[in-house]
């Protein structure tokens, strides 16, 4: 008896979307395909997997301890394939990558149709949140994270530094005024992200001295692009990342402030990756072209194992 990652894979994608139909759409099967290959590898296994209804799919005992068990099993399979792919050099199959929303919108989509015109045996699919991920669960191959590292077994790699900017529309500062120093923030309406995050406490240099300054206000969203709608507006100030307002800010439609009180030094972004032993073609293939496309080199923040020189990132 052997399992075969084609089966694993599609079990996997059946418990995560719950039904063969959207399995096969994560996968680009047909669903009697799925139903196919899942049959098969309960024929392999001598148990069932899945109580089927016409409305659901609900895994057996034998299911959930196969889904369980069996992320041990894919990743040993997959760091296989991936050995083998990375001699071959062929960048296809799926390439799940995970990002904070404002940065799979304003610099990951008008770039990807150059990437997939390279590679157009690759499908790409990306996971959007600005909260943490589990790579294993989610089944996330690359991840672009900002703020400080996780202590984790990832690789991290530095993709480029953002400046974070306080800015407002003209018609908000023709309203209330523009603030000269940050203690004048008090005054005015700051829009703020409505979860806790590091992001809410704005940082301001003073006198030579770093400070923070708590932003208040009567809005607050738990996703950027609301912020920043909210800032076109006119209805406050907001701190956003350079990258998210760049646009704004080039054609005028919003206004840097207390540009004198920007602190030293800016946010890093990275690349982050499991720590396995071999990487995909396709992994390979999109960091290369991540540190293409941005200025900054992706220097190795933390090291993985020695690769096979077959599986090298391109560039080292």
């Amino acid at each position: 008896m052997s399992i075969q990652l084609s089966e694993l894979e599609v079990f996997f994608a059946a418990v995560e979307t719950g039904s063969f139909s959207a399995a096969g759409r994560r996968l680009i099967l047909s669903p009697s395909a799925v139903s196919k290959l899942v049959s098969r590898l309960e024929d392999r296994l001598n148990v069932r997997l899945f109580h089927r209804t016409p409305r659901m799919l609900t895994l057996t005992d034998a299911g959930h301890v196969l889904y369980d068990e069996g992320q041990d099993i894919f990743a040993a399979l997959s760091s296989a394939e991936n050995a083998v792919l990375s001699c071959s050099g062929d960048v296809s199959g799926t390439l799940r990558v995970h990002s904070m929303v404002s940065f799979a919108k304003y610099q990951l989509a008008p770039i990807i149709g150059e990437f997939l015109e390279r590679h157009p045996k690759l499908r790409v699919e990306f996971h959007l949140t600005n909260e943490p991920v589990d790579f294993v669960e989610q089944r996330i191959d690359v991840s672009i994270q900002g703020g400080p590292l996780p202590d984790s077994s990832l690789v991290a790699r530095h993709l480029l530094d953002s400046p974070w900017i306080v800015c407002a529309a003209p018609s908000y500062l023709a309203r209330h005024g523009t603030p000269q120093t940050p203690d004048e923030l008090a005054h005015h309406n700051c829009i703020n992200f409505s979860h806790r995050t590091h992001w809410n406490v704005w940082p301001m240099l003073q006198d030579d001295e770093a400070r923070t300054v708590v932003a208040k206000g009567n809005l607050g969203a738990n996703h950027g692009d609301m912020l920043l709608e909210l800032a076109r507006y006119g209805l406050g100030l907001v701190r956003l990342a350079q990258f998210h307002v760049g646009d704004d800010l080039a054609t005028g439609r919003l206004v840097p402030v207390l540009t004198d009180f920007r602190p030293p030094g800016q946010e890093p972004l990275y690349l982050a990756y499991q720590s396995r032993k071999h990487l995909s073609p396709r992994v390979q293939a999109f960091l290369g072209f991540m540190r293409e496309k941005f200025s900054t080199a992706a220097r190795p923040v933390m090291q993985a194992h020695a690769q096979p020189q077959c599986g090298a990132l391109p560039g080292e």
